[in-house]
């Protein structure tokens, strides 16, 4: 069992309780993951928010943070209630995934903008490469499971991601240094592009086989 399985199962046995609350009330998967990426537009709107108000900008990236943590709660919550309500659906699936992306782009773009509009332009560009990397990391996987090719390998995933985002801006906020915010980006920037070109060479050694044969 790999670190991310073991910590998964930690967080189902906390967030079960919730999710048969959930169940009772009639909640549907699809409301969930709403829910999760609404919260991501309210985290980017508080990094633009910041990136114009100079006073205590940091204190409001800090927030941000929080709301990005939070939203990813139901990134998780989504999947274990259509599996534990039976409600899972192929357009479930899709509609999961798409707001994925659409979550990840829009906080980075808040990250983005607030880095550059406080003159930090070089991390700004930096942050752009992050969401290519983020991307490429989730297309390569889908283009190789339409190819019949499971590929889950690499370092930097989705949760890995939306992990090291938020506990960035919130250590940003806590200590008030940008540099807080912007080492994760890096981190992000350069596994997440590697993970990218991994599975594509991964691919290309299970196709390569198969070829053969």
């Amino acid at each position: 069992m790999n670190y991310r399985d073991f910590l998964q199962k930690i967080i189902y046995v906390i967030i079960n309780p919730v999710i048969k609350g959930m169940i009772k009330i009639g909640f549907t998967p699809n409301l969930v993951t709403t829910t999760g990426f609404v919260l991501n537009l309210v985290a980017a709107g508080m990094f633009l928010y910041a990136a114009n108000e100079f006073t205590d900008s940091t204190a409001i990236v800090g927030w941000s943070g929080g709301v990005i943590l939070f939203a990813g709660l139901f990134d998780m919550m989504d999947g274990r209630l259509a599996r534990m309500g039976n409600m899972s659906s192929k357009f479930g699936a899709l509609w999961d995934s798409t707001l994925d992306r659409y979550s990840e782009l829009f906080t980075l773009f808040g990250v983005a903008m607030y880095l550059i509009l406080n003159g930090w332009i070089i991390s700004g560009i930096v942050t752009f490469f992050a969401m290519v990397g983020s991307v490429m990391v989730s297309y390569v996987r889908a283009r190789a499971e339409g190819l019949g090719i499971e590929c889950k390998v690499g370092l930097m995933q989705r949760p890995e991601r939306v992990v090291l985002t938020s506990l960035g801006a919130i250590l940003c906020g806590i200590f008030d240094n940008i540099w807080f915010l912007v080492v994760p980006i890096i981190i992000i920037a350069i596994l997440a592009n590697i993970t990218a070109f991994w599975r594509i060479g991964h691919c290309y050694k299970v196709l390569s086989k198969s070829e053969k044969k």
